[in-house]
C-alpha cells in the first residue's frame, strides 16, 4: 500500500519556524523525485520545492527562496521541508508529492498538513 503521510504542521507566529515531514512507504523511495506543494484558501495549488531522487538537486518557488529548505533521508524514506522566517502568506495546506524518475509514470500524494502563520 502506497502512503505519504505528512506531519509537522500547525500554528506559528510570523517569523517563526516549522519543519514538515513526509514519511513514505509502499514504493522505492530513492527512485522518486519528491516535491512539496501548497494550496492556500481560494488559491491554486503551488509548487513550493522539489528535490532529486538522490538529493543533489533542489528547486524552490521564488516566494520561498532563502527561507525554506527541502531535504530527504532515503534511509528513512522521508522528505522534509524546513520553513524559516514564516509569513502570513505562507498559510496553506502543504502536500507531499512523489514522482518516479525518469519515467514519470506515477504520481503519489499525501493527505496534506495545515500550516497557519498568524499572530
Amino acid at each position: 500500500q502506497v502512503q505519504l503521510v505528512e506531519s509537522g504542521g500547525g500554528l506559528v507566529q510570523p517569523g517563526g519556524s516549522l519543519r514538515l515531514s513526509c514519511a513514505a512507504s509502499g514504493f522505492t523511495f530513492s527512485s522518486y523525485i519528491m516535491r512539496w506543494y501548497r494550496q492556500a484558501l481560494g488559491k491554486e495549488r503551488e509548487l513550493v520545492a522539489s528535490i532529486s531522487n538522490g538529493g543533489e538537486q533542489t528547486t524552490y518557488a521564488d516566494s520561498v527562496k532563502g527561507r525554506f529548505t527541502i531535504s530527504r533521508d532515503n534511509a528513512k524514506n522521508t522528505v522534509y521541508l524546513q520553513m524559516n522566517g514564516l509569513k502570513p502568506e505562507d498559510t496553506a495546506v502543504y502536500y507531499c508529492n512523489a514522482r518516479n524518475w525518469p519515467l514519470l509514470t506515477t504520481n503519489y500524494w499525501g493527505q496534506g498538513t495545515q500550516v497557519t502563520v498568524s499572530s
